[in-house]
């Protein structure tokens, strides 16, 4: 096969800066691009300056390739093949080499070398579209059930003429029951557009829960204070208590302490598996004032009662 320059192919010198191989490539992909132009090889040549600018676009890249035409150079003005064009070699052994050279340098990457150029053309031209990735939040009660959420995102997408312009995107999409936090749900095909007959990119959502005023998340299971008065503590009593899917009813135990978690069964997040649970945590309050009555209440108390919460201090 033979070997390609790719600043013959651009048109620039083997010196030229960044800013000018953009400008040349820019210039030629709009000249060749196969929907706008009547060249008889304009999808060859847009493959062949696409190859090119991936490469010596790349600093890494452009300077291995660099050494591997210097070395091209080398050999062949030692066989006295000086005054040929880097695209009329056709020298099997030292094509090889370069083959062999070329894809120890990129890894495999560019396997045209090696493949033949119809196959390097198609490897250039099949390049996947761009994959996309956002973050989406989720409030705690939509992951209970399948649910068809609307997704709105733009994506970067090059025109007729090598321009980048921004596309809109809608989609509805189903979230899954039971879809963790954190999770990435990927949409095939829903990325950018892949280069004429490559595959779209993907689309990644990565789940976030959206904060809860009243639970706390710990994986599948929840948690929410519940104040108690200090006779609801002594006495015990039932309440009701919020969950994700409405109010239950609780019996909080006689002798409660602040701080002490009751498990409510099957009131957590739904996983893949099962249901989390729900603990309600007891934290015990006071008013924040007094009446007389209430005062003359709580003083006969403290008079009568023998109860100490210090008691550990002295032991």
């Amino acid at each position: 096969m033979n070997f390609k320059d790719y600043y013959t192919i651009l048109g620039v010198e083997p010196d030229a800066d960044d800013k000018t191989i953009k400008k040349a490539y820019k210039k030629l992909a709009v000249k060749y691009h196969p929907d706008v132009s009547k060249h008889p090889e304009a999808e060859e040549k847009f493959k062949e300056i696409g190859e090119a600018y991936e490469v010596l676009h790349n600093s890494e890249e452009r300077a291995q390739y660099d050494e591997l035409r210097h070395h091209h150079l080398n050999r062949s003005q030692s066989r006295g093949s000086a005054g040929q064009g880097w695209g009329q070699q056709n020298d099997p052994q030292t094509d090889q080499e370069f083959s062999d050279f070329f894809n120890s340098i990129f890894g495999g990457r560019h396997t045209g070398f090696e493949q033949g150029g119809q196959q390097r053309s198609s490897q250039t031209r099949r390049a996947k579209g761009q994959d996309v990735e956002m973050e989406f939040p989720m409030f705690l009660e939509e992951t209970l059930v399948d649910t068809l959420k609307p997704v709105s995102f733009t994506l970067q997408q090059r025109d007729a003429r090598g321009h980048i312009v921004e596309q809109p995107k809608s989609l509805k999409v189903k979230i899954p029951a039971g879809v963790a936090n954190g999770e990435r749900i990927r949409l095939k095909g829903q990325g950018g557009a892949g280069q004429t007959k490559a595959d779209n990119g993907d689309l990644y959502l990565q789940i976030r829960y959206a904060p809860h005023p009243l639970f706390d998340v710990d994986g599948k299971d929840l948690s929410i204070v519940v104040p108690i008065a200090p006779w609801e503590a002594v006495l015990g009593t039932k309440l009701k208590i919020p969950t994700l899917t409405g109010n239950i009813q609780v019996s909080i135990p006689v002798n409660s302490q602040s701080g002490q978690r009751l498990r409510i069964k099957g009131k957590g997040l739904l996983s893949k598996k099962a249901h989390g649970d729900l603990y309600a945590v007891l934290k015990i309050v006071v008013p924040k004032s007094t009446d007389d009555t209430s005062k003359k209440l709580w003083t006969e108390l403290a008079e009568k009662t023998t109860f100490d919460p210090r008691d550990s201090w002295s032991k």
